[in-house]
């Protein structure tokens, strides 16, 4: 299936003006949330490093490995033929409460500053067991920030354990953001020649739908889901996979099942993978990430870019080298330790993209922080009389960029929010 051409766009354009109008919401938390340690700057992570060895970046290589497509028509030669993303927007029977319906403590999870000017939360039964993860939207599939005819936020979760547990994606109907709508589907993995799937069991720290593909972190790289491949599951159960009367996903309706993944191949060099975004500002599009490390930890962190294919014949994938290699072809050492989000993008005029990236509380902190760094600096969001930088959310999250609204999704514990990134830069000191 593809999504619809551009001779829609003027219209889209329109529809993407009216998206991002509106009131902003008085979402402001009192300035003395943030302590009074947290007025000093003193975890400043300062300016970008540039990696350029060959043994640093060859840490950042990714192989490249796909799902057999016999193994993809023998799953659907079992469980029927796949379907897209509309099937599952169809069957949207759970609702996200604006931030009037909210409670104050699922409110207090929200950045200081900026304020939000879009804020939901997620409904409660239906999320108690699972833990809000990665963002990205159908501003990342393309660049009009429509999906067929639908404009589509998409949420990560995770049950359990948080790098063994479920996982699952909740497709959000965002085609009137005074009444979102959702319905969720399990990420699983194909095995036996597709004549099985298990469960994807890895943390989501991050998610990327990029024209028809999704890619998703895993421990040790990513994996990678094609959005015309959803399938239907038959069976109500607990069990995840084929079971005596047909396939079942722990109670949901559909699942995704991986059509590809990409493994680190640095051995003990290679890092844990954190944060991934989109970034439409460079030549081609491309993909950012970020190296998970603990909230207080004294080592440095890597963020680091691959260019997505500008094959037609491979939609969605990264570029890759004869081998099926794909290289990191911008990496950066930096200060900032817990990151938990991250972004790049090069304003109109720059010559350079910035790097945004969300920082966890430390452990003596309430919120987490905001930076954005290039080469030359850092500077973080700021609030209170204090001018203290721990400001973003109580529990800092993915960021992902919607090019056609200029607004920046994320989560926060049990909140959905959305801000300008203009807000963002006009909120740093």
């Amino acid at each position: 299936m593809k999504h619809r051409g551009r001779h829609r766009r003027r219209k889209q354009g329109r529809a993407a003006r009216a998206f991002l109008a509106g009131t902003a919401l008085a979402l402001t938390a009192a300035a003395t949330m943030i302590s009074a340690s947290q007025a000093t700057s003193g975890d400043n992570p300062g300016a970008l490093t540039p990696l350029t060895r060959a043994a640093e970046t060859g840490a950042l290589r990714l192989q490249e490995q796909l799902v057999p497509q016999a193994t993809l028509d023998e799953l659907s030669s079992g469980m029927g033929k796949p379907v897209g993303v509309s099937a599952v927007l169809e069957t949207a029977d759970r609702s996200l409460r604006d931030t009037a319906g909210c409670t104050a403590t699922e409110r207090s999870a929200l950045p200081v500053a900026p304020t939000a000017t879009r804020a939901y939360c997620w409904d409660a039964a239906d999320t108690r067991a699972w833990r809000a993860g990665a963002v990205t939207t159908s501003g990342d599939a393309d660049d009009d920030g429509w999906w067929n005819d639908n404009r589509v936020i998409l949420s990560g979760w995770n049950e359990g354990t948080a790098d063994r547990g479920l996982a699952r994606v909740s497709f959000v109907d965002a085609n009137d953001l005074s009444h979102l709508r959702y319905s969720s589907a399990l990420l699983v993995v194909p095995v036996d020649g597709g004549r099985d799937y298990r469960a994807l069991t890895s943390r989501l720290s991050g998610m990327v739908w990029y024209q028809d593909k999704l890619l998703v972190t895993a421990a040790d790289g990513l994996y990678v889901y094609d959005m015309n491949r959803v399938q239907r599951t038959t069976v109500d159960s607990a069990a995840v996979g084929r079971v005596a009367a047909g396939w079942s996903a722990h109670g949901h309706r559909f699942v995704l099942p991986a059509v590809g993944s990409y493994r680190l191949t640095g051995a003990s060099a290679a890092p844990r993978l954190g944060g991934i975004s989109l970034d439409r500002s460079t030549a081609p599009d491309s993909l950012v990430a970020s190296e998970r490390t603990a909230a207080d930890s004294d080592r440095p962190a890597r963020l680091w870019r691959y260019d997505f294919d500008k094959d037609p014949a491979r939609p969605g994938l990264l570029a890759t080298d004869a081998t099926g290699s794909a290289s990191a072809v911008e990496a950066y050492e930096t200060d900032a330790s817990g990151i938990e989000g991250v972004l790049s993008h090069r304003a109109s005029g720059a010559e350079d993209p910035a790097w945004y990236v969300g920082r966890a509380p430390g452990s003596t902190d309430r919120h987490g922080s905001l930076w954005r760094q290039d080469a030359e600096g850092a500077e973080a969001t700021r609030c209170g009389e204090e001018n203290a930088p721990r400001c973003w959310g109580l529990q800092a999250g993915p960021l992902s960029y919607w090019e056609a609204t200029g607004e920046v999704w994320s989560q926060s514990g049990r909140m959905l929010f959305a801000m300008p990134l203009e807000s963002i830069d006009g909120a740093l000191g």
